[in-house]
């Protein structure tokens, strides 16, 4: 988290996800996502405005969960998406001014070469080159990165602006963790074998929810992403 001069906060998350990038980018762009993400109470209207067929662009009103601490609220968000399957992002900005000068942000998921060292010395750069050089078994993982910039038409003195950059935080963190957790319910329905996995990765997240230091609570899911992603790696492929 950076605070850039005159916003509340510049918030940039980058996480490895044992999925495929098209498989992450339909859960992120899922119209019905709201089962997924919590933090999402109601969706008041969507509309595509254009449809491309790999891209949309697509208006959003929704009524978003937030807590932080011994708080908890409702906030309206109101934006403007646009995603393209092509490269996997998801673009997202702030239909209207109000209270927030500006809420933009963007979601980006690249692939990752989970036996990228079957090619040695040979150095893929697209999933093309990947599958050519694994002969089809190489495994795919994703690493999704979520930028997001805060900037309210008054920014408020402290300490209520460390209270509502706290708040951005949390919301965000929870976007992580349940993306997290439905990864690992997904990879769990392609192999019922990793049924205790599944079962050992969703303690581990709600482990995650009764650290009430926000530091603590981002040191440890580093901690255990790089535990799930070795996991990944020792597995054998196919």
């Amino acid at each position: 988290v950076s605070v850039p001069k005159g916003s509340l906060c510049n918030l940039n998350v980058k996480v490895n996800v044992g999925l495929p990038p098209d498989a992450v980018y339909n859960i992120v762009t899922d119209p019905d996502n709201r089962r997924v993400f919590k933090n999402i109470k109601e969706v008041l209207s969507r509309r595509v405005l254009i449809d491309e067929g790999h891209r949309q662009v697509v208006e959003v009103e929704q009524a978003a969960l937030w807590k932080f601490l011994w708080w908890s609220g409702v906030m309206l968000v109101h934006v403007l998406v646009d995603q393209d399957r092509r490269d996997h992002s998801m673009k997202f900005k702030q239909v209207k001014t109000g209270f927030m000068k500006r809420f933009e942000g963007c979601w980006v998921i690249e692939p990752l070469f989970v036996d990228e060292k079957l090619c040695f010395p040979f150095q893929p750069k697209t999933c093309e080159d990947y599958h050519s050089c694994t002969r089809g078994k190489g495994r795919i993982a994703s690493t999704v990165s979520l930028e997001q910039l805060i900037q309210p038409a008054i920014v408020p003195p402290p300490p209520i602006s460390w209270y509502l950059r706290g708040i951005t935080a949390r919301t965000t963190e929870m976007l992580i963790h349940d993306l997290l957790a439905e990864s690992a319910r997904i990879r769990g329905s392609f192999d019922p074998g990793k049924s205790l996995e599944v079962h050992q990765e969703s303690k581990d997240l709600h482990q995650i929810d009764q650290i009430s230091d926000i530091k603590e609570r981002w040191a440890f899911r580093r901690r255990l992403a790089k535990q799930y992603l070795k996991r990944f790696f020792d597995e054998p492929s196919q």
